[in-house]
């Protein structure tokens, strides 16, 4: 008895209140986020909720704004997981070589992930509306003489920018731990085999790099589905609606049009397309990662 007492009272002092963080704060939020779904409830009445069952999921079936900006994520998100590994990956690839002042360097590059989304895209947002285009008028370049993010077209490709730019020097910490935790007698065989730079990468490197690319391409895809406030910050959603992300629109429904049993049914349908595409590209890469 005095025992179980014990084990008792030591959970409570060291995982109480992380239990009761993550159930206050996690658990029961999303549980009551899921009945609300089944509501009427606009946000603000005080009257009290009326069942609708299935209503808000067949609105949101229906809503061509909301799958047009479903769409436009999932077009979002596959370049910018595409392009954050890439550059993350050459840039640890180079600044584990030797390079003079790789420390800096990493540093560096992994500034900008410390800087608040909202910052961030007020800073690209005057880079692309004054800085580039100054440039742009002086040398006569017609490329950036007008601001990418007032065109359609190049206003996606200016969050794309600016969200790879933003998560690379996390994702490259990461793939730099992969590459110091490569064993080096593989690398000194396959150098004294006659492997060149090429054949050592692509053979070696990246079949034992799995692992690291399995963390990376996680990290990545979940904030990515998430972004909200560089989306913001960076284009509000403009010109047009033609860059407003699914966070945006979620939220624009929930709280701004004040329909917010539609809006959380978008945020839960929205969590279910996350989980199955993350469950998706775990199993894959395990997957992979057993076959290298």
């Amino acid at each position: 008895m005095r025992k179980r007492v014990s084990a008792i009272r030591s959970f409570i002092i060291f995982c109480g209140p992380t239990s009761l963080f993550f159930l206050t704060v996690i658990l029961i939020p999303f549980l009551f986020g899921i009945y609300l779904t089944f509501t009427n409830w606009n946000g603000i009445s005080a009257t009290g909720f009326g069942f609708s069952g299935l209503d808000n999921y067949r609105v949101v079936i229906a809503d061509k704004v909301f799958w047009k900006s479903f769409w436009l994520t999932l077009r979002f998100v596959f370049f910018t997981v595409l392009f954050t590994n890439t550059v993350a990956f050459f840039l640890a690839y180079a600044l584990t070589s030797g390079v003079r002042g790789q420390n800096t360097l990493r540093a560096g590059f992994f500034t900008p992930n410390l800087v608040g989304g909202i910052i961030l895209g007020l800073i690209w947002n005057f880079l692309f509306g004054n800085v580039f285009t100054f440039i742009g008028k002086s040398l006569g370049l017609d490329l950036l003489s007008i601001s990418m993010l007032s065109k359609p077209e190049t206003a996606f490709w200016a969050l794309v920018i600016v969200s790879v730019w933003q998560y690379s020097g996390y994702m490259m910490v990461i793939y730099i731990a992969g590459f110091t935790n490569m064993p080096n007698d593989v690398m000194e065989a396959a150098s004294i085999d006659g492997a060149t730079k090429g054949k050592r990468l692509t053979k070696i490197i990246i079949p034992l790099m799995v692992p690291s690319f399995i963390i990376c391409v996680f990290l990545t895809l979940q904030r990515s589905f998430m972004v909200y406030d560089v989306n913001l910050a960076l284009t509000n959603g403009g010109p047009f609606k033609t860059t407003q992300l699914i966070s945006m629109h979620v939220y624009e429904k929930a709280f701004l049009a004040q329909d917010f049993a539609v809006g959380q049914a978008e945020a839960v349908f929205l969590f279910l397309i996350v989980a199955l595409v993350t469950i998706t590209q775990l199993y894959f890469s395990k997957k992979l990662e057993a076959e290298a």
